[in-house]
């Protein structure tokens, strides 16, 4: 099994604290940058942010990874503000590290392409559960709230972009689950092919 070298680092030196602060800039300008789906709501718009936060956890440790996660939502929170008094805020803070985590501790113990091709599989599978989880039991009824929209409401924003959708679970089921699941395939395919370019360098 072909091993991927990853150079030793001290966890929360001088120099791997400069890379967490400049890798969660750029996920917090990639967070700005939101595209719709077709199969979702227009309140769900995809974003790359959670890109240089995987390539961040694979060259520094998952450590790190948790820290450039934090840092994008108190950046974004500072430059947007909230509706959700942090509610929100910290709920995607937790889905968030429900993929880089399974990744990064994996890729730790395993570093060889198998390893990380398994951790990637893993925390997207993770992402779709706690995504899941946490949009039916939090997020939703929290902008439910916030916007003064019933939660009837939502499902029907859902309704009208695809039929399937008819009360909450079914909105999780042909929403929130396919949203997920394709942002954790592709940040996984696009972190994959770009730690082989940039993972040694970041690593040093």
């Amino acid at each position: 099994m072909k091993q991927i070298t990853v150079p030793k680092r001290q966890v929360l030196s001088v120099g791997v604290m400069t890379k967490v602060g400049l890798l969660a800039a750029l996920a917090g300008v990639l967070m700005l940058f939101e595209f719709p789906l077709w199969f979702a709501p227009p309140f769900y718009q995809l974003d790359l942010s959670e890109l240089p936060i995987l390539i961040g956890t694979l060259a520094l440790g998952p450590l790190a990874g948790v820290l450039i996660e934090l840092v994008k939502i108190l950046l974004n929170f500072a430059m947007n503000g909230t509706v959700t008094f942090g509610v929100g805020e910290a709920a995607n803070f937790l889905i968030g590290c429900s993929f880089i985590l399974p990744v990064g501790l994996i890729f730790k113990k395993y570093p060889t392409v198998k390893g990380l091709l398994s951790g990637l599989g893993i925390g997207i599978v993770s992402l779709c559960a706690v995504g899941a989880l946490a949009n039916y039991f939090l997020l939703l009824p929290v902008y439910s709230v916030a916007f003064g929209i019933p939660l009837d409401g939502l499902v029907a924003m859902g309704s009208a972009v695809n039929p399937a959708i008819t009360d909450m679970t079914t909105f999780i089921l042909w929403a929130v689950v396919p949203f997920n699941l394709l942002k954790g395939a592709i940040i996984s395919v696009l972190g994959y092919i770009l730690y082989q370019k940039v993972g040694r360098f970041l690593s040093r």
